[in-house]
C-alpha cells in the first residue's frame, strides 16, 4: 500500500480525495468515499449552519472513518458555519475561494487540520505562512470556483510543490487512476477529483445535471464571469447570456444581475439544464458512465497501481 504524506497527515487508505462541490456532495456521498478508503468532504457552500450539522451528524452516522467539510470563504456570514463545524469536532476543513488568514487559525486551535484552495504558488505559499496543513492545487481545468492565472496542472502541480514544505493535493482535470499517476509524477501527495463524483449515485446533484456530464464532449465548458469569481459551466442558455455580456463588457453590476439568486440550485440540484449553472471541469469529457463511489476510489486506485507498475 503506498502512504503519502496525506495519507499519513488524513489517516485514509487511498490517497484520493472527494471535492466539496456545492449542491453535489452532502453527507451520503461524503460517507461512501470515505468508507470506500478516499477523504470524503461535505461542501458546505449550499448550507445554512443548520443543514450542515444535519449533514455532519449523518455522515458520523454513516462513517467511522475520516471526512471533511469544504468552506467557501467568499459568502457572508459563515462565522455560524464555522462555529457548526467546531462544535461538530469535524476533523478537517478545506477552505477555499478567500484568504486563509480569516479561519485557519481559529480552527487550528480547536484541533481541527486546514486544507487550502489555491491556483497559483503565490497564494500556495500564502496558505502556508497562514499555517495550512496541506493546499489542493487546482488546474484551469476544473470546474467551481477556479483561478483568475489559467495555469494548467500540470504546469501547477510542479510549481507549487517546489514552493512548499506541506503537502500538495493535485486537483484539476483528474477522472482516473491514469492521470492520478501522472500528478503524483508531477509531486502530488493526493488527488482531488470533482466532475468525476458528480456523476455517481451517491451525489445530490440531480440526474438530469449527471446525464449532462456524462454526455459531454471535448469543449462542452468554457470559463465565465472572471469579473465575479470564476467558474467553469457546461454551455446552455445562461452560459450563452454570460459570455454575451462579457463580450461586450458588461460590468460588475450586470453580471451579477444576470446570475441573480439560487442559479447553481436552479441547475445542478433542480436540473434546469439550460436556466441554471452548470458547474463542471474539463475532464467530463472523459466520464460516461454513473457508478458508486466505492467503485470510483476502487477503479481509479487499481489504475492507478496497475499504471505504476508498467
Amino acid at each position: 500500500m503506498l502512504r503519502t504524506k496525506i495519507t499519513q497527515l488524513f489517516n485514509i487508505q487511498y490517497p484520493i480525495i472527494q471535492a466539496g462541490m456545492v449542491w453535489a456532495s452532502g453527507w451520503r456521498l461524503a460517507s461512501a468515499v470515505s468508507n470506500a478508503g478516499g477523504l470524503g468532504i461535505i461542501g458546505a457552500g449550499s448550507m445554512n449552519p443548520d443543514l450542515l450539522k444535519l449533514h455532519i451528524q449523518k455522515c458520523k452516522a454513516a462513517t467511522a472513518l475520516p471526512f471533511a467539510v469544504n468552506l467557501p470563504l467568499l459568502y457572508h456570514g459563515i462565522d455560524q458555519q464555522v462555529q457548526t463545524i467546531i462544535e461538530e469536532k469535524v476533523p478537517i476543513v478545506f477552505t477555499s475561494a478567500g484568504n486563509p488568514k480569516t479561519w485557519t487559525e481559529t480552527f487550528k486551535q480547536a484541533g481541527i487540520m486546514v486544507v487550502h484552495v489555491v491556483s497559483s504558488s503565490k497564494f500556495a505559499l500564502k496558505a502556508q505562512q497562514a499555517g495550512c496543513d496541506a493546499v489542493v492545487a487546482e488546474g484551469f481545468e476544473a470546474g467551481g470556483h477556479n483561478g483568475r492565472e489559467e495555469t494548467t496542472t500540470m504546469v501547477l502541480i510542479p510549481l507549487v510543490k517546489a514552493a512548499l514544505d506541506i503537502p500538495v493535493i493535485a486537483a484539476g482535470g483528474i477522472a482516473n487512476g491514469r492521470q492520478m499517476l501522472a500528478a503524483f509524477v508531477l509531486g502530488a501527495d493526493a488527488v482531488q477529483m470533482g466532475s468525476r463524483f458528480v456523476a455517481c449515485l451517491e451525489a445530490s446533484s440531480h440526474l438530469n445535471f449527471k446525464n449532462k456530464v456524462i454526455d459531454a464532449i471535448e469543449g462542452d465548458t468554457q470559463m465565465s464571469m472572471k469579473k465575479l469569481t470564476p467558474v467553469r459551466l457546461l454551455k446552455n442558455e445562461f452560459s450563452d447570456k454570460i459570455e454575451a455580456a462579457e463580450n461586450r463588457c458588461a460590468s460588475s453590476e450586470e453580471l451579477i444581475s444576470l446570475l441573480g439568486k439560487g442559479r447553481a440550485r436552479l441547475g445542478m440540484f433542480d436540473g434546469n439544464l439550460e436556466e441554471g449553472e452548470l458547474e463542471i471541469g474539463q475532464v467530463c469529457a472523459l466520464i460516461n458512465d454513473l457508478p458508486s463511489a466505492a467503485s470510483i476510489v476502487s477503479a481509479t486506485w487499481n489504475e492507478f497501481v496497475e499504471e505504476k507498475r508498467e
